[in-house]
């Protein structure tokens, strides 16, 4: 991308001070398109009538955030544009535009945000894989000992994804945190706390949740990073539950988000089979509509912090020159021992503290770490190897994005009621289980 380019958010201009949405009739512009400024991106029906959406810049189409048919408030973007236009930097969007209660306010007015908020619970959840499938025959091309199908055997992975070479973390959590804000039915407006982890951030400072909280368009807002390796997303789930709890939020955006691939050493057959890229986000609010935290389990173990580890910082190495060892390295032996027994522990921890059996559980959705790994964990948790929801055969391990990534896909066949485990080991080593009612 050009360095005068910037990526942001397009929302529809509201027709009427008592509008609050309206519906998209027709797209004239597709992903990848080029446009003008003044040029008819879409037709809309609103109350009052229907309207051409025209283009407040010149730009270039990146995604399609609604499709048409689609009935949005005017608070929920419905394109992503890339432009080179310097006002757009200080763009107001039309729906945003009337004087609303900025989070910083509704702080501080001891309303409703200070309330006892009678629990938490996860809204929706998003999540985004790159598009470029990465199998194992063409990892394993320099190494004519192994096989594809040996590595799935060790692993449990048959591919993954990786991140294209323009994509940043932060634009797979930009997608992730939409998915996510739009399965919630929130304005974006109303998100009050970003939590982002991660280990492969765009930079050293600022955050990548401050880079996001710009991408959204949010205004004075906590937003922060936190480094717990794959544990990440769970803690972030555990440092917004607090957030709420203590009355400094009502809604928090939760993000995991890690590039591994540009981290790997394809010459070390240990970890360049190991990894995928990718980002999951979810709404946590404060409240008794969605699905119940039940309870939160942390720990950490120093024994393994040698036993995963990459001495240099970012999603990319830069040039090689610090003499440090610019790669992810794993001690597997030792790692699969630590991350067997602690597993294990923190799903026996999190439903004796939620007051369930075993029997009780619907899924436990583990950080898809290594398929031989949570085979053992399950044998000494209790609860039974085909009640662990897996979906690293597509996906590969994507750190902290893989728990939230797996839930997507669990979504679809899970009831009110039903009892799950998030859980996770991690760099460090860090642990984390949820209990969630769903």
């Amino acid at each position: 991308m050009e360095e005068n380019r910037f990526r942001m958010p397009l929302y529809l201009p509201a027709q009427g001070a008592v509008e609050t949405e309206a519906t998209i009739v027709q797209w004239h512009v597709a992903e990848g398109d080029a446009f003008a400024q003044g040029q008819v991106l879409a037709q809309i029906d609103s109350v009052k009538s229907v309207f051409d959406f025209e283009a407040p810049c010149a730009g270039k189409v990146l995604r399609v955030l609604h499709a048409a048919g689609e009935t949005i408030s005017f608070t929920e973007p419905v394109l992503e544009i890339e432009t080179a236009d310097p006002r757009m930097r200080d763009w107001i969007p039309p729906a945003a535009s009337a004087p609303v209660e900025s989070p910083r306010e509704k702080c501080s007015s001891g309303d409703a945000i200070r309330r006892d908020p009678g629990g938490t619970v996860i809204l929706g959840v998003g999540g985004y894989l790159p598009e470029r499938v990465v199998t194992n025959d063409e990892l394993i091309r320099d190494f004519p000992g192994i096989s594809a199908e040996y590595v799935y055997q060790v692993t449990g992975i048959r591919q993954r994804r990786w991140a294209a070479e323009h994509e940043k973390p932060s634009d797979m959590a930009y997608a992730a945190a939409l998915e996510a804000i739009r399965k919630s039915n929130i304005p974006i407006q109303d998100i009050d706390a970003i939590i982002l982890s991660t280990t492969t951030p765009d930079v050293a400072m600022p955050a990548t949740a401050c880079i996001l909280q710009d991408r959204l368009c949010l205004g004075a807002i906590p937003a922060f990073d936190l480094n717990a390796a794959c544990s990440g997303w769970l803690y972030a789930v555990a440092m917004a539950q607090g957030m709420i709890l203590s009355g400094t939020a009502r809604n928090v955006l939760t993000v995991g988000v890690d590039m591994q691939s540009r981290l790997l050493d394809l010459a070390d057959r240990n970890t360049c089979v190991i990894f995928g890229d990718g980002a999951g986000a979810a709404i946590i609010t404060a409240g008794q509509t969605g699905h119940h935290i039940r309870r939160v389990v942390l720990s950490s173990d120093v024994r393994g912090i040698h036993m995963a580890r990459r001495e240099e910082p970012g999603y990319c190495i830069a040039n090689g020159s610090s003499g440090m060892d610019p790669w992810i390295r794993l001690d597997g032996p030792a790692l699969f021992r630590l991350a067997t027994e602690t597993f294990a522990t923190v799903i026996r921890e999190a439903i004796a503290q939620a007051g369930w059996k075993p029997e009780d559980i619907r899924w436990v959705i583990p950080h898809q770490a290594n398929a031989r790994i949570l085979k053992a964990a399950a044998k000494r948790s209790g609860v039974p190897f085909d009640r662990f929801y897996l979906n690293m055969e597509r996906v590969g391990n994507t750190s902290s994005a893989s728990v939230p990534l797996a839930l997507i896909e669990a979504e679809e066949g899970l009831k009110p009621g039903d009892k799950l485990i998030f859980c996770s080991v991690g760099a460090g080593a860090t642990m984390a289980a949820i209990a969630v009612e769903w």
